[in-house]
């Protein structure tokens, strides 16, 4: 399948706002929709490195408990570095299969695809399992890796409130009890460390980076 005909993230989002609407009551997500407003409000100067800056140095944990360090990945090809919500965000599977579809065009480009979270390795397994994900999805606990790329907030009370009403227990998702998640981002790093790209598509976690943008980064900057 080629890139043209692989479907935008836009276009996806329409299709699972649609299954949303059909799967979720409309108190709960008025609930979600709301926050991600507020999210959207509140933050305005989410990333923490732009481009041209050197990208911090970092080892996680992958899904079966692998150490993976940025910097030996960076000795054989390029990085884009995702950072996501969690298994239970909607938003973020989508995102993470949206980039699945472009993995081979990735490495075309000599682009390795990387997923960071806050959430343990059995939800990362999770998360690779459910989505048939090709990638790396490594575990951050604590968000100490997340906090020096972009922003790390606690989560509202309201949207943990409602997910607990329908069933999803927000806590057995991570180590602790912080309710502490990352500002989705984007970044492309270059094998010497410099920062290719680096973009969040603002609080409201719905919108997400379009993989078609950080394909053009790629084939911008040859190797």
């Amino acid at each position: 399948m080629s890139v043209k005909e692989i479907t935008l993230y836009s276009e996806a989002y329409g299709e699972l706002r649609n299954n949303l609407k059909g799967m979720l009551p409309a108190h709960s997500l008025s609930i979600f929709d709301k926050d991600a407003d507020a999210l959207n409000s509140k933050f305005e100067n989410i990333l923490q490195l732009k481009v041209g800056d050197k990208a911090p140095d970092f080892t996680l944990s992958n899904a079966v408990g692998e150490s993976i360090r940025l910097y030996d990945q960076l000795q054989t090809k390029r990085v884009i570095l995702v950072f996501y919500r969690g298994t239970w965000c909607p938003y973020c599977n989508l995102a993470l299969n949206h980039y699945q579809s472009f993995l081979t065009s990735f490495k075309e480009q000599g682009g390795e695809l990387i997923a960071v979270s806050s959430q343990t390795p059995d939800e990362s397994l999770s998360i690779k399992e459910k989505n048939n994900l090709d990638f790396e999805v490594l575990s951050d606990n604590g968000n100490l890796v997340a906090e020096l790329f972009t922003t790390v907030f606690k989560n509202a009370d309201a949207p943990i409130i409602e997910m607990s009403n329908l069933g999803f227990d927000f806590n057995s998702f991570y180590d602790d009890d912080s309710h502490e998640i990352p500002v989705p981002a984007v970044f492309v790093i270059e094998q010497d460390g410099r920062i290719l790209f680096a973009k969040s598509e603002g609080g409201d976690y719905r919108n997400r980076t379009e993989a078609e943008e950080i394909l053009e980064i790629l084939k911008n900057h040859t190797i």
